[in-house]
């Protein structure tokens, strides 16, 4: 069951008055998804507003072949599905778990009932896509300018957090996965997280890594030292070896 107060803890929904909180709990549902599960599939069409209450998830666009791009990683409170409620377009992309996730759920017509009566969330829901488009705009710009240095720098800024004044990955995620949102191989991203550790920019402890400099400054003087030493390999935008 949906309470008023756990739409309350969503930054979406905390702005509405309590009657529509109330009218929302009850169109509300709570789903529960394992890892490595498809909450959506791109090419289907889109049913409803998912929010992440807990957990982790990647939106992805995986080929026939069996590769995928990743375009992000959603966390607690990230919201999903609300391009295809506004346009009426199949989903352009596909969302899987990484670990156990609790998600809440807003149909189509309830979605779009609570956009037309609350100001504030539609608000909210334009910044979100204007969020989202600035990152894409930064995504292109890493795919086409930046070397892998730059790539890797500039993902583990993104997936860090401001702790004790230190920005600091919680629970980075495999390097593969790093590839695939960076268009490179996994190999190459482990030769480029080595360098970056071994020259101290970087510290590892399992899957928590704490970043000691300015990671795109960093990442560019680590690239001319091995430059130099003779022994990095870059990659293409492409990430081909």
């Amino acid at each position: 069951m949906v309470t008023t107060d756990v739409l309350r803890s969503v930054p979406l929904f905390s702005a509405m008055q309590h009657d529509q909180l109330t009218a929302l709990a009850s169109c509300a549902t709570l789903r529960r998804y394992p890892r490595s599960t498809l909450i959506l599939r791109a090419g289907e069409e889109t049913d409803g507003l998912y929010v992440m209450l807990s957990g982790r998830a990647k939106v992805l666009i995986p080929d026939d072949e069996g590769h995928e791009v990743i375009l992000a990683v959603l966390s607690q409170r990230d919201f999903f599905g609300e391009m295809g409620l506004l346009d009426d377009m199949p989903r352009s992309a596909s969302v899987e778990t990484l670990e156990p996730c609790e998600l809440l759920r807003l149909g189509k017509t309830e979605f779009l009932r609570s956009l037309h009566d609350n100001f504030e969330l539609a608000m909210r829901i334009i910044r979100s896509l204007v969020k989202r488009l600035r990152e894409a705009d930064r995504q292109i710009e890493s795919l086409a300018l930046m070397d892998v240095y730059g790539r890797v720098a500039r993902v583990l800024l993104d997936l860090s957090d401001n702790v004790d004044g230190k920005r600091v990955v919680g629970k980075a995620p495999p390097k593969q996965e790093i590839a695939r949102m960076i268009g490179a191989s996994r190999e190459m991203v482990s030769r480029v997280m080595k360098d970056l550790q071994t020259s101290g920019h970087i510290r590892v402890e399992k899957r928590r890594i704490m970043l000691l400099s300015d990671m795109e400054v960093s990442s560019k003087k680590v690239r001319e030292q091995g430059a130099r030493r003779g022994t990095t390999r870059f990659e293409s935008v492409t990430g081909s070896g």
